[in-house]
């Protein structure tokens, strides 16, 4: 097949393709109006989230035979229309979710123990110990909201931290263990001390949390999202953390995460969330490590080979 990939990949990708007899162009700097006005040659693109597979640009791939995606999200692309014209779609989940897992039990020992505060201090001087005693892991609910790979491989990384773990996923059923525990959302709610979201964005799911449902959670807990940063807004955070609904918040994706183009509140929201000490960010990194990078491409170039070679 001919394929062409978008965005920058990891340099494996290539012959990791080429191997199976295809036909690839690595153009990381094309343009969308480019992309339009060639899509048609191509059997296949490899994307990230250099532009949306919207319906535009794919009424314009007359051959397409699928779309693989260099990550988890699929939300900027058509996926009615790709079900409908019978495009395959093939996504990297598994590539990245150990390096999401890890990130988020990172910026959760991070804050729990007051290590960005605790380095700068030191390095001026300041040997504060009571100031900066820290929260144990050992005996806190960890509540999970979504028990797909990157929710499971959260979980998984727990288990050594002797926590509860309760997990919630509206569309599936059945998949507790002797670890995790499979629960409805009002029990989740009811006892998590802390809350790590791991679901797609969705109409459902975008905007979920509301001050409202953060207010219905039984007692404050910190929360963690390295999913989407659409589900809560700068907000509804800060209304949260300033009601003490929150005890923290540890946030690898925004709402907006364009500062050039912040709405005027967007921009005064942030700035107030940015001031918190029980507020650690970071810049959507948490499935972006240098072993990721690489493993996302062995999980798509084997999904394309299982696919195509099976018909």
């Amino acid at each position: 097949m001919k394929i062409l990939i978008i965005d920058e990949m990891h340099e494996s990708i290539m012959p990791l393709l080429q191997k199976e007899g295809h036909e690839v162009e690595y153009s990381p700097e094309i343009t969308r109006e480019e992309i339009v006005e060639t899509v048609a040659e191509y059997d296949g693109l490899i994307i990230r989230s250099k532009t949306p597979m919207d319906r535009e640009l794919l009424e314009k791939a007359t051959n397409l035979k699928f779309i693989g995606r260099a990550g988890a999200g699929l939300d900027k692309i058509d996926l009615e229309y790709m079900e409908e014209k019978g495009i395959k779609l093939f996504h990297a989940a598994k590539g990245n979710r150990d390096a999401v897992a890890e990130h988020a039990v990172g910026m959760l020992l991070a804050l729990f123990n007051n290590v960005k505060n605790a380095d700068q201090e030191v390095r001026k001087g300041i040997w504060d110990r009571e100031g900066n005693r820290g929260h144990e892991l050992m005996g806190k609910t960890v509540g999970i909201m979504g028990f797909g790979n990157m929710g499971k491989s959260f979980a998984h990384r727990l288990r050594g931290f002797h926590v509860n773990i309760l997990a919630y996923d509206k569309y599936k059923l059945d998949f507790a263990d002797d670890f995790v525990q499979e629960v409805m959302w009002e029990k989740l709610k009811a006892e998590a001390d802390i809350l790590s979201i791991h679901v797609p964005l969705t109409p459902e799911t975008k905007n979920f949390f509301t001050l409202k449902e953060l207010q219905s959670f039984a007692k404050p807990f910190w929360l963690i999202n390295t999913a989407r940063g659409e589900v809560v807004s700068f907000k509804t955070l800060n209304e949260a953390l300033d009601q003490g609904i929150l005890r923290g918040a540890l946030l690898d994706v925004l709402e907006n995460e364009k500062f050039q183009k912040f709405t005027p509140e967007q921009k005064a929201e942030f700035e107030k969330l940015a001031a918190r000490d029980n507020v650690l960010f970071s810049p959507h990194v948490a499935g972006w490590t240098f072993e990721s990078y690489e493993k996302i491409n062995k999980v798509l170039a084997k999904r394309i080979k299982k696919a195509f070679t099976a018909c």
